[in-house]
């Protein structure tokens, strides 16, 4: 499974909005207006994980939320962490 590193993920990041690579990682955060719409939120990425077989660190605290993705399996970023980060941006 090929890996991204920050210079090779660029290209796939401008097609996401507002995502950034960190610690072999792809990074968002998002702020709402209240924690029932934080909540929500987490609730459908979570859907959509167990869909996609592939699961994001989710942290949240109040109306903040922060979602980190990476295959834990490859170590690093791969093509399954870009779709679905363009699956969590289409919730948006």
């Amino acid at each position: 499974m090929e890996t991204y590193n920050e210079k090779t993920a660029q290209e796939h990041l401008s097609r996401l909005t507002n995502w950034t690579f960190s610690n072999n990682g792809i990074e968002k955060k998002i702020e709402f207006k209240n924690f029932n719409q934080a909540l929500g939120f987490i609730v459908q990425v979570g859907l959509l994980a167990e869909s996609q077989n592939h699961h994001p660190e989710l942290f949240n605290v109040y109306n903040k939320v922060n979602i980190r993705l990476s295959t834990h399996d490859a170590k690093g970023v791969t093509d399954k962490d870009f779709k679905l980060a363009q699956s969590i941006d289409k919730l948006l």
